[in-house]
């Protein structure tokens, strides 16, 4: 098979990401890390070094980078744990030839520092791919490279169901079923898999489940930023798959049944301003921030780094928009980085 051309990690590995919610990024815009201090010798001439006419005109001595491989199944969530490197400040380069790997390792040292951690997303079609990367990692490791090799897994009805519902075939199955190209496919990843110095099963996993995951692995010993999305959602159109927490605002009178707050939505000044003058509305809030505040020490002490917290109504128009607004601001306010989704606003 021939090394394909860069594509966007959506278009390649869509099932994992699609299927959980959240749709994937682009990585071929790699994200530097800061710069770090030199760590490699000068003198040397192979590959990752430079030679000692760059040190003694004062050029920083070149640090080899760290290395990452992602590899795995088709659909297994790869494109998502490159994008949670990427936040953690690693230079992803994504669908990188295996032979190009020790290159690009190179390239990484002769950046002063500025590229201290590079993560590769490889794809392994073809028995020469397989080859060029054994031949890569022997290389890498003459040089003395810090690298790891991460699998990501999934069982066959799991990676069935991710390709079925996005409605792509696998990459291998060629002219017979999607179960007949993942046959194909762990059977030629399984000697990598065999030396991944980490496996992942995504079976059972969603997104951020998988990024709680890589950041326990690769997060270091910072306390990790906790970031929320704070959804409004209409019960009747069914409960956020994705949601780790759910709060049900039906308790509050409707502002739908009053004609002239019907047209707009919780957005509206007059609507929020009916639902917090309602009995209980701002106790409920008070109340349950000071929850958030608690579940979210929790959370960050697990290392979890996203939540999902849902708000519902009726049909997500008035009180839960309403509401999911002035609980983002105070969870802005207390230094939570949040985004607000009204899920199925406009959609009556």
């Amino acid at each position: 098979m021939t090394e394909r051309d860069a594509q966007p990690t959506a278009q390649r590995d869509p099932a994992f990401s699609q299927t959980q919610g959240e749709p994937e990024e682009t990585h071929n815009e790699a994200r530097q890390d800061q710069p770090q201090e030199a760590q490699a010798e000068a003198g040397q001439e192979n590959g990752a070094e430079v030679s000692t006419d760059a040190a003694a005109a004062g050029v920083p001595e070149a640090a080899i980078p760290e290395l990452v491989i992602i590899s795995g199944m088709s659909g297994a969530g790869r494109s998502t744990a490159a994008k949670c490197l990427e936040d953690l400040g690693w230079f992803v380069v994504d669908n990188l030839p295996p032979a190009l790997i020790p290159t690009m390792v190179e390239l990484g040292a002769r950046s002063q520092g500025n590229v201290a951690r590079i993560a590769v997303v490889v794809d392994v079609r073809g028995r020469r791919f397989f080859d060029n990367l054994r031949e890569s990692l022997a290389d890498l490791d003459s040089r003395g490279v810090t690298r790891r090799i991460v699998f990501l897994e999934s069982s066959d009805d799991a990676l069935v169901r991710r390709f079925e519902s996005v409605r792509r075939p696998h990459p291998l199955q060629g002219d017979g079923r999607i179960v007949d190209g993942i046959a194909a496919e762990r059977e030629l990843l399984r000697e990598l898999r065999g030396d991944a110095d980490l496996v992942i099963d995504t079976s059972s996993l969603n997104v951020h489940e998988l990024r709680a995951k890589m950041d326990a692995q690769f997060a270091g010993e910072e306390e990790p930023e906790l970031r929320a999305t704070v959804m409004s959602f209409g019960f009747k159109y069914g409960l956020p798959v994705d949601a780790d927490l759910v709060a049900d605002m039906r308790f509050l009178p409707n502002p739908h049944w009053v004609p002239e707050l019907r047209p707009y939505t919780g957005l509206n000044e007059e609507v929020s301003a009916y639902v917090f003058n309602q009995p209980g509305a701002k106790e409920f809030l008070d109340r349950y921030a000071e929850l958030l505040r608690l579940i979210a020490a929790g959370y960050r002490r697990e290392g979890k780094r996203y939540v999902t917290i849902a708000i519902g109504c009726t049909g997500g128009k008035h009180r839960s928009v309403a509401v999911s607004e002035k609980l983002a601001a105070r969870l802005a306010a207390e230094g939570v980085e949040t985004v607000v989704v009204h899920r199925d606003m406009g959609r009556e």
